[in-house]
């Protein structure tokens, strides 16, 4: 089952060749070289970008390079189009409950103006973009964002996409409506060649519906010796104050698995754990991505220690529980805060 898709941007859900090309062939010209046809530049051009401007432009150093490129791109960006089936099919996966995330050598200004001027923008639970070595970041954000790669797949117009998914060990998808050729494609043994995304469609939709049963995971709203409770800023939660906690490991008992997720996140060891409620947390806004979740909010006393942070979280701060109710905090652990103060929990 393919629950995330992990997309290209030029060629696969755009249509950018004309003003890339027209570009491309004033800074062939102004240096003497012949321009190119659009076959021409198909067959030609390679990603990683920068080694195939060193092979045509030897001359020519890459930061002079992109300043031309540039100077002659942006003002006929608005040439980009839409290519047919991407609405209908990020529509499809939004539907359908599948996670999906741009990975894209597009220049971050030229991303921004073409997916806000296009609609697409909010498709995205996380845009990858200006990445000039695609296999570089593949893995990467496989762990990041927690995704397994036999549920996963990678779709882009060029040779090196159907090599950047089999480098991250995910389903290859090529589509023949970008820069490189059928013939070559193909010569790169992707796991599906398709003609355009209404296909691949399609396709997951003859392999059903994503059933996702809910997440349990556990929290704690913890407390210190002086009665100051933990909170924690992260991106994950928009950059709200919360808790921490995580989720729960197949045969491990929720206290085990908060006890590891607060050491973890916090370094911090608990004591005097004590149940108080759950919670139903199903597609949250404040979540970086829809999810449903089983929250199994505890209280708990933490044992004398420094606080260290891993990559989780971005900030951490002891308040009263007063105080956090002040905070920007997100929703679940308001309502756990404010459980806790009415139960006259202190453990301090």
């Amino acid at each position: 089952m393919i629950r995330n898709v992990i997309l290209d941007w030029s060629g696969t859900l755009a249509d950018d060749l004309p003003p890339v090309l027209e570009a491309m062939n004033r800074i062939f010209v102004e240096n003497a070289y012949p321009a190119m046809s659009r076959e021409e530049f198909g067959r030609s051009f390679s990603l990683p970008f920068d080694r195939w401007y060193a092979e045509n432009f030897p001359d020519l150093p890459l930061h002079e390079i992109e300043e031309k490129y540039h100077a002659y791109f942006n003002p006929i960006q608005d040439r980009v189009e839409i290519l047919p089936h991407t609405i209908a099919f990020l529509e499809f996966c939004r539907e359908t409950g599948r996670r999906v995330f741009l990975l894209s050598s597009i220049h971050e200004t030229h991303w921004l103006e073409q997916s806000a001027r296009l609609g697409v923008s909010g498709f995205f639970e996380h845009a990858y973009v200006q990445v000039m070595d695609k296999k570089s970041m593949i893995r990467e954000i496989l762990v990041a964002r927690d995704l397994k790669p036999e549920e996963t797949l990678f779709a882009g117009d060029m040779t090196h996409d159907i090599e950047t998914a089999r480098h991250g060990g995910v389903l290859a998808v090529a589509v023949k409506t970008g820069f490189e050729p059928a013939d070559r494609l193909l010569a790169a043994d992707p796991d599906l060649l398709i003609a355009h995304l209404g296909h691949l469609q399609r396709l997951l939709t003859q392999m059903g519906p994503v059933l996702e049963r809910p997440i349990s995971t556990v929290g704690a709203l913890i407390f210190n010796a002086a009665g100051a409770v933990l909170m924690l800023r992260t991106h994950k939660w928009s950059d709200r104050w919360g808790i921490p906690g995580g989720k729960i490991q197949r045969g491990e008992t929720s206290e085990a698995a908060l006890h590891r997720e607060v050491r973890e996140e916090t370094g911090l060891e608990l004591q005097r754990l004590d149940f108080l409620l759950v919670q139903d947390c199903i597609d949250s806004p404040e979540f970086e991505r829809p999810a449903h979740f089983l929250l199994l909010n505890y209280t708990a006393l933490a044992i004398d220690g420094p606080v260290v942070l891993n990559d989780e979280a971005e900030d951490f701060r002891w308040v009263t529980p007063d105080e956090a109710l002040t905070m920007d905090l997100n929703q679940p652990t308001r309502f756990l805060t404010e459980a806790a103060m009415k139960r006259g929990t202190r453990h301090g």
